[in-house]
Parts: C-alpha cells; sequence; structure tokens
C-alpha cells in the first residue's frame, strides 16, 4: 500500500499566500507544512511509498522532494496533473491511477489532521473502499456530506446533502483496496469525461451507482481541519501544534 496526496489544487481562497505556493506548503505547525503532517502520518503507519499528485505551482514542491525524503524516510514520486488549474480533482485521482492500483491511503492536500485518522482506518480495513468520516460536527451547506444505507454503507456523497439527513462529513482521508482500483478507475473517468468540474467526491457516488460498495468510519473526537480560506488557516495552526511531530 502507498500514500497518495492530492496537492494540485490552486487555492486561490488563500492569495496572497498562495499566489506562488500550492497550499500543501503553508506552514502551520512552527516550519512543519500541510504537507508535513501528511507525510508524518504516513510514515508513521509504515507507509514509505508516497505519490504527490502535483499541478498548481508544482516546481515549488518539487524542489523540496529531496528534503521530505530525508526527513520522513520515505521514497517520493510525483504525478504532474496539467489540467490542475482548469479541471476539479476528480481528474487529478485518476491521473494517479497506475499507483492506487497498489492500493493508497489518500489524504487531501488541504486536511490537516491527526494521525489517529490513519490508525482508525487502518483499524477498520476490509471493504473495498473506507471514507473517514466527522460524524460529530454540526454540517452546513459547504461539508462533503455522507448519506448510509440500511446496512451502514456510503448511499449519497455530496455538498449538497440535506444535512439533517446526513451521517457526517467526509474529511478528505479514504482508504482505498487494490482490488477496487478498476472500478474506481473507470468510475473517476466517467466522473470527469462528463464533467470536468466534478469532485472525486463525485466519482465515488459513480462507483457506488455502478455497483460499488464504499463504508466509512468514524474518526472519533479527532480534532482537524480542511483549509480552504484564510479562517480555516487559523484554525489549523491552532489545532496543528497539539499533533506530535512526524
Amino acid at each position: 500500500m502507498i500514500g497518495l496526496v492530492l496537492a494540485a489544487g490552486a487555492g486561490r481562497r488563500l492569495q496572497p499566500l498562495t499566489n506562488e505556493l500550492p497550499k500543501a506548503l503553508l506552514p502551520v505547525s512552527g516550519e512543519r507544512t500541510i504537507l508535513d503532517i501528511a507525510l508524518g502520518n504516513l510514515r508513521e503507519v509504515g507507509i514509505d511509498e508516497v505519490v504527490l499528485v502535483t499541478g498548481f505551482a508544482a516546481q515549488r514542491i518539487e524542489e523540496r522532494v529531496d528534503d521530505f525524503e530525508r526527513r520522513y524516510g520515505v521514497n517520493l514520486h510525483t504525478v504532474y496533473n496539467d489540467k490542475a488549474e482548469e479541471w476539479n480533482n476528480a481528474y487529478s485521482l485518476w491521473v494517479a491511477r497506475q499507483w492506487f492500483g497498489e492500493g493508497a491511503l489518500l489524504i487531501n492536500g488541504d486536511t490537516v489532521h491527526p494521525l489517529t485518522v490513519e490508525e482508525r482506518l487502518l483499524e477498520a480495513r476490509g471493504a473495498d473502499i473506507l471514507l473517514a468520516v466527522d460524524d460529530g460536527k454540526p454540517l452546513a451547506e459547504e461539508e462533503m456530506k455522507v448519506v448510509l444505507d440500511s446496512d451502514g454503507a456510503l448511499a449519497h456523497i455530496n455538498k449538497a446533502v440535506d444535512p439533517a439527513v446526513a451521517a457526517g462529513e467526509y474529511i478528505g482521508v479514504t482508504l482505498i483496496e487494490s482490488r477496487a482500483a478498476g472500478a474506481l478507475t473507470s468510475a473517476l473517468e466517467t466522473t470527469w469525461s462528463t464533467d470536468p468540474s466534478l469532485y472525486y467526491e463525485d466519482g465515488y457516488q459513480e462507483f457506488v451507482n455502478q455497483g460499488g460498495s464504499i463504508a466509512v468510519t468514524s474518526i472519533g473526537a479527532a480534532d482537524w481541519v480542511e483549509v480552504d480560506d484564510h479562517t480555516d488557516l487559523v484554525r489549523a495552526r491552532e489545532v496543528a501544534c497539539h499533533y506530535l511531530p512526524g
């Protein structure tokens, strides 16, 4: 199993900090960046092969690859998404299809979360695809909400889901088993070719629509933040300082 970090987006709501820097490289705990925390978490759960999907300001990540490898004892590979500034992240995940065929722990490059999230996913391992879900947070319009079926499997995932019927928020961390890679690749291709502005979570929905099964597991009381804007970044810096260094 590999680690897979999506770090291709432009992060326009974080300008001017992201004028020339991908938001995965924004510092959130001293000199530690969002990407540092993701890499540290992956290494702590025994993953030493990591793929970074890059796009906007890709060279800023490329120039730090050697340092990240030394710091975390991982082998880093980069996959360039040449449409990162035009299309959404369903395509970003699809361009890494040859890598997640080995099985992957997928982390959004703007999600700041503690090691316990990866640990819980690995402890609950068994389903073809397993999503980390915050089932305690109050929900509103912006969250990527999940609805479960009567067996507790994913029925719907979308920001437009009514919060009153949602079981929680998907936090941007997924365990993908190798046996699901082919069907997921097909679902993602259907998604981005239908509408390039769609999210990879729409690809998960397509996977379910095509007959696949996706499970969820609660992250418990983990303190995490999706960093979309400056307010989120302030909050990320408040919580990340309590995480153990990777």
